[in-house]
């Protein structure tokens, strides 16, 4: 009797998933591949038309956003200091699109005109990942261009270029630097270009998020390793390693926002977006970049806690670092869409495809990925600024399977943002998706990194100027190359190794399944543990992503969507309790723990029950 009802289980199963996607040719490839050059050459053109030198474009007025100049947006003004943000950004998308000629103007220009000598308040986190990354990233490719004779040839520059961009990039890392002067190494989140930390606008917030923390050592470390001085590595390393051994004991978890002088916690929430997202990116790819593999021990700690308490089937879930089985909210964020292509350059292929499917009913749902949505795929935050995560893991599973359901999902993205996004002067963010309205700003991310993993999901990597594979991408998809590994730096020991357990170090340092420095990071050799035996993951991948993932999903909508919070009364709260906490969270209360206790904090909830919160 098992055997008939296992194919009835099975036929059941195939009715309810959609036909696999039909292939593309190479003639369709082509033609997306031409077309993303075009997107990107309208947003381009327009910014260094009617913006540049300014920071970044307002694409609806068609003119340059200049900080203190043009309406204040509160913090997110940080981003801008007077450098050429969307430019010096961009640099590297040139280079890989393969417009050479472009790209040399643009890095002379950078050369020319942008100094970062400004009596400015700044974001850390943002300056570093944005400029510094997209000096570096444009270095990178200036060495890269320069050790082919025949673009030599043809473009002198590449052979008078003199580092350049690394003398910047160093004067921009001194810069930052004065930030670590804390007492647990984490960085302030803003500092002054001129004036370092000797600004109270600086000092006055001591706060900062995990990943504005966390997410320095890449830029910082390969800073270092291009300037032979260890400095910058060192202090991003100390940054990361004060996170780390303030994770909850209990979880391997950590907090949101943390204290700078303290080093206690201010928002035990936890998850893999907003404000945490980089943290574990950079640990990740750390290891892949400096070849250190205590940042992989670490990483693979984090990434255990997070598929034991923060993945429910195809969901990523925010709970408690201290009590990591309570929910903390009822909903996700965009950031988070950028977990499924980590997970690609781990190796754990079927989790991404199971997530990236969850993201994909969004996009098509909407036409783009909400900035925030609930578990029945409601909006609960409904503006849309082009972000890259979702093109980003497109394509990451795109180079890893070959599975044309992924180009179909690029052409997607292609045609949303040609139908409800393209304006006069470039591509302009989407204020509210229920009423297609637009904002006046395109981030200067839209150039570096959405435009430029959609252009490599339809290309083919042998068409590029160069090798793909020899690189890896920064969270701002700069390309730092993988032989930086290979530089040795005097650098403290990380004290990490000191903590683990024998059985861990065993396991850790278990080399059977890490391939050495160029195999970290091809895609068509990726590894995995699986059971104790390593396995490659190979093209009968292609298929499985529209068989099998459809029902995994429905089932968790259902059962999110049908569970029911239990009311209750202020003197019966347990916050131990998970119908207590659904409860508070239908209100718009969430609880917040830290070392100093905890607190109810109030935010409005979509479809609040106003009464109750009162």
């Amino acid at each position: 009797m098992a055997a008939p009802a296992l194919l009835v289980l099975l036929l059941l199963l195939s009715s309810l998933c959609p036909a696999p996607a039909q292939a593309m040719s190479n003639e369709q490839k082509l033609f997306y591949s031409n077309k993303v050059k075009q997107m990107f050459s309208h947003a381009y053109d327009a910014y260094m038309t009617h913006a540049f030198p300014a920071d970044e474009l307002m694409p609806l007025t068609c003119a340059g956003r200049v900080r203190h100049v043009t309406p204040s947006r509160g913090d997110i003004d940080d981003a801008l200091g007077g450098f050429s943000l969307t430019l010096v950004d961009s640099l590297d998308s040139l280079a890989v699109l393969g417009n050479v000629s472009e790209f040399l103007r643009a890095v002379t220009l950078v050369i020319d005109n942008v100094s970062f000598d400004n009596d400015i308040v700044v974001s850390t986190f943002e300056t570093n990942i944005r400029v510094l990354g997209g000096l570096l990233g444009a270095h990178s490719m200036m060495r890269e261009l320069a050790s082919k004779d025949y673009l030599r040839q043809e473009h002198p520059m590449l052979i008078s270029y003199k580092n350049k961009l690394v003398e910047m990039a160093k004067d921009l890392g001194d810069r930052l630097l004065p930030a670590f002067e804390t007492a647990t190494g984490l960085p302030y989140s803003r500092v002054n270009l001129r004036r370092g930390i000797n600004d109270p606008e600086v000092t006055k917030n001591d706060a900062t998020c995990t990943a504005c923390a966390g997410t320095m050592i890449m830029e910082f470390g390969a800073l270092s390793r291009f300037t032979g001085d260890p400095k910058y590595e060192s202090a991003a390393r100390k940054a990361l390693e004060a996170l780390w051994v303030r994770r909850a004991a209990i979880s391997d978890l950590v907090g949101t926002t943390i204290n700078i002088t303290s080093g206690a916690w201010l928002r035990t929430v936890s998850g893999v977006g907003a404000g945490i997202d980089s943290y574990y990116e950079y640990l990740f790819k750390a290891y892949i970049l400096l070849g250190d593999k205590t940042y992989l021990n670490i990483f693979n700690k984090h990434y255990s806690a997070i598929t034991k308490y923060l993945k429910r089937g195809p969901y990523l879930v925010d709970s408690h670092m201290h009590s990591p089985t309570v929910l903390s909210r009822r909903f996700m964020d965009a950031l988070q869409i950028f977990w499924p292509g980590l997970q690609v350059l781990k190796g754990d292929l079927f989790s991404a495809i199971e997530i990236h499917r969850l993201y994909t009913q969004m996009n098509d749902q909407y036409g783009f990925i909400p900035e925030g949505f609930t578990m029945d795929l409601k909006i609960n935050w409904a503006g849309a600024p082009l972000r890259p995560e979702f093109a980003e893991s497109t394509y990451f599973l795109y180079r890893a399977t070959g599975d044309p359901f992924y180009l179909n999902v690029g052409k997607r993205i292609i045609e949303s943002y040609e139908n409800f996004a393209r304006v006069r002067c470039g591509y302009a963010a989407i204020e509210d998706l229920r009423l297609r309205t637009l904002e006046d700003k395109m981030d200067s991310f839209v150039l570096a990194e959405t435009f430029k993993y959609l252009y490599l999901l339809f290309t083919d990597p042998d068409d590029l100027l160069f090798d793909l594979d020899a690189f890896v991408f920064t969270t701002e998809a700069h390309l730092l190359p993988l032989n930086l590994s290979t530089v040795k730096l005097d650098l403290a020991p990380f004290s990490q190794d000191q903590s683990l357990s024998k059985k861990e170090r065993e396991f850790f340092h278990d080399d059977s399944c890490v391939a050495e420095p160029r195999d970290r990071y091809a895609f068509f050799y990726l590894l995995r543990v699986h059971s104790g035996v390593c396995w490659r993951h190979e093209r009968d991948i292609v298929g499985w992503t529209s068989a099998h993932t459809q029902v995994v999903i429905g089932a968790f909508q259902e059962a999110f969507v049908n569970a029911q919070p239990i009311k209750v009364e202020p003197r019966f709260l347990n916050i131990d309790n998970p119908g207590h906490v659904a409860y508070l969270e239908s209100i718009g209360v969430y609880i917040d723990m830290s070392e100093s206790g905890v607190r109810l904090v109030h935010n409005q909830p979509l479809n609040s029950d106003t009464e109750g919160a009162r």
